[in-house]
């Protein structure tokens, strides 16, 4: 005969696990998970392009903080390639806080997080 209630072990898929324990583990993941992204916040992420003529700084929740160009990268008769170095740089500073994203927050494995 079954146990009433008709979950097998008690807890019914939880593979015998106490709920309180499971709750607890999860605060303690969603903590360390909040703590990651406040240091990834605080972070600076810097990129150059054209050989270091034109510099990002990019804060580690996406904000573009700093755009240098130095002289030499002024060409009046090429705005676009100026236009396409700082494009790039930006875009660079963003993937590195992408990466570091990844880095810090995949090591939690939640699907669907990433």
């Amino acid at each position: 005969m079954s146990k009433r209630g008709g979950f097998p072990g008690g807890m019914g898929g939880f593979g015998g696990m106490n709920i309180n324990q499971l709750m607890k583990e999860a605060k303690k993941m969603q903590a360390d998970m909040e703590k990651s992204q406040e240091e990834l916040a605080a972070r600076d992420f810097d990129a150059t392009a054209g050989g270091g003529v034109v510099s990002v700084k990019v804060s580690g929740n996406k904000v573009v903080k700093e755009i240098k160009i130095k002289k030499e990268a002024v060409d009046p008769d090429d705005v676009e390639m100026l236009e396409d170095l700082i494009l790039s740089c930006v875009n660079e500073a963003l993937r590195q806080v992408d990466s570091a994203q990844a880095a810090s927050l995949g090591k939690y494995n939640i699907p669907g997080m990433m």
